[in-house]
């Protein structure tokens, strides 16, 4: 009887929207999708051989990850791609990608690395060095947002100096890194969220945020707008923004300024509820076939 294969979907929570948008088409495409809870994933190596246990039942067969793995679990989640990676089973999405892009400054330095044009950012460790970099950022308000973070959680404007000292010195003795950003005026309440598949843009929204929030943010009360011909220069700086922290699939957030498109944020596990009701594109077949191509790619080598 021939094996069916199975694409391992790692979820915190089976009812998601997209996961369930997923499942569907990897059904049609004759995959077995299987949800599992990366935190219920108990990892051993054991004589040299890595092994992903689950309830302590053995996990076998699957034939590719796809891991939408959420803020709260990134180093656990990641842990278990890369167990899978080391296993020699393909994610759609790698380890090193993921990191790349969930941490905010690492994935600015990536695109500046790239020369790429992102918003001026900054950060440090020590609160007496806040003085410096607001001068260095101003003029006032000016963003800070948490390293770690989605939907717009942990993103907050800093009117004054003090504010921005006080909120910086706080989060310091919690263990949370803030990085400052300069608040670009022309784009506030609205970003461009491109949705990016194998290097190619499939679809893409602009985001409005609700009256008095400068977060576009759809989880903050925010809408997209579908948008029909991405300009060429949007496209390409989303295009590269994915390649330049080596992601397959990604949701790159851009801003409109007077200088041209920046890149805000890169995202490994975006949402796309929205983006699939505002363009009518569908963005889970684009994601399953991914997947496919990973598989065939893991094949060949």
């Amino acid at each position: 009887m021939k094996q069916s294969r199975k694409l391992l979907i790692l979820s915190r929570n089976k009812s998601l929207h997209s996961v369930q948008r997923i499942i569907l088409e990897a059904k049609k495409r004759k995959l077995e999708a299987i949800v599992v809870d990366p935190i219920r994933c108990q990892l051993l190596i054991e004589g040299n051989i890595p092994r992903v246990y689950v309830r302590g039942k053995l996990l076998e067969n699957i034939s590719m990850v796809l891991p939408r793995i959420g803020t709260s679990i990134t180093e656990y989640g990641l842990l278990v791609v890369r167990q899978f990676e080391s296993m020699g089973i393909p994610s759609v999405n790698s380890s090193d990608a993921i990191l790349n892009s969930r941490n905010k400054f690492r994935s600015l330095q990536a695109c500046a690395k790239a020369g790429l044009a992102v918003p001026s950012s900054a950060m440090s460790r020590n609160p007496t060095d806040i003085k410096f970099l607001i001068r260095k950022l101003r003029p006032f308000p000016m963003i800070m947002k948490l390293l770690q973070g989605s939907q717009g959680v942990g993103v907050m404007l800093g009117s004054d100096p003090s504010s921005i000292e006080s909120i910086t010195a706080t989060c310091l003795q919690l263990e949370k890194d803030l990085i400052l950003q300069k608040f670009i005026r022309e784009s506030a309440g609205r970003d461009i969220r491109v949705f990016v598949v194998n290097g190619k843009v499939i679809a893409a929204m602009r985001r409005v945020a609700k009256r008095g929030d400068f977060r576009a943010n759809v989880h903050r009360g925010g809408w997209g707008e579908h948008i029909k011909q991405l300009p060429k220069n949007y496209e390409k700086l989303a295009i590269q923004a994915t390649a330049a922290v080596g992601l397959n699939i990604a949701g790159v957030d851009l801003i409109e300024t007077t200088l041209g498109p920046m890149v805000l944020e890169i995202n490994s596990s975006p949402g796309f509820e929205e983006l699939e009701k505002a363009t009518r594109v569908n963005v889970a077949k684009a994601i399953v076939d991914m997947a496919l191509l990973v598989e065939k790619k893991q094949k060949r080598k």
